[in-house]
């Protein structure tokens, strides 16, 4: 090493530590905000795109819009969606595949959104409900289709078209009428 390359490193080096005081010294005069969390819980703002829990999207009528495709569980990266189905037969004579329990596990959950995205039917998604704190973990666990199932109505046969009115025999003669009369 000779001297330039000494010298020049010496002075990166304090280029470096300056700028990091910089930085540092930016930090001390900014205004300092502390949340006296379980004391404003009324004015307590909560961004929309926190991620806290996991939950189904129920409709109107309390229907959920999982086809149990199992996509989320297969794109979890450890294992905290838990899908299990049922075979039903349907009116028409074909079986579908129904969704019998959905058990998500918040404990193990790291929150990526991977099970938000890539769900086909938009049936889950994640609230901003930050207030999570138990005792035991069991009670992380939890079934997000808690609702009971409604079952839909079965889907009613497509309306035939309004048949003519039957012709009302006196109007109406049939060409074999006349010859009989004859």
């Amino acid at each position: 090493m000779n001297i330039k390359e000494y010298f020049s490193s010496i002075f990166k080096g304090a280029h470096s530590l300056i700028k990091g005081m910089e930085v540092t010294g930016k930090e001390l005069f900014t205004k300092k905000v502390t949340e006296q969390y379980p004391e404003n819980r009324a004015e307590l703002e909560i961004p929309e795109r926190f991620r806290a829990t996991l939950q189904f999207v129920y409709d109107e009528e309390g229907y959920h819009k999982c086809i149990a495709c199992k996509t989320c569980e297969r794109n979890c990266p450890n294992g905290t969606i838990q899908i299990t189905t049922r075979m039903v037969d349907l009116p028409n004579g074909k079986k579908k595949m129904k969704l019998d329990k959905y058990i998500y596990d918040l404990g193990s959950c790291t929150f990526c959104g991977l099970c938000v995205t890539s769900c086909p039917t938009d049936a889950i998604k994640f609230s901003n409900d930050f207030e999570q704190a138990v005792f035991r973990r069991e009670a992380l666990v939890k079934q997000l289709n808690y609702l009971p199932e409604k079952e839909k109505p079965a889907p009613e046969p497509a309306a035939k078209p309004a048949a003519a009115a039957p012709a009302k025999a006196a109007d109406v003669q049939s060409p074999n009428a006349d010859k009989k009369e004859e």
